[in-house]
């Protein structure tokens, strides 16, 4: 049995605001948030752009990592979209 991937990633909000969130399916989950159905902040900051993902085993590891990044700095977030 394949084990399901859990994503954490990075949004560029139509203001050039950086959202970070995490899922199970990528694609449906940046589909949401462009059509308002997604999280609270990017409903009003709409279109949304993936810039950055991350790929973790479990949900544990995703949720981890999500707030790390939260806690960055936007020069932090900047840096690590670069790579």
């Amino acid at each position: 049995m394949e084990e399901k991937k859990h994503y954490v990633y990075i949004l560029k909000c139509s203001n050039g605001s950086l959202y970070t969130g995490w899922t199970t399916d990528l694609q449906a989950r940046i589909k949401a948030h462009n059509q308002g159905v997604g999280a609270k902040y990017t409903r009003s900051h709409r279109p949304v752009e993936l810039v950055y993902y991350e790929t973790f085993k479990s949900r544990s590891d995703a949720l981890k990592r999500e707030a790390q990044i939260k806690k960055l700095r936007r020069t932090e977030k900047l840096i690590l979209l670069q790579k």
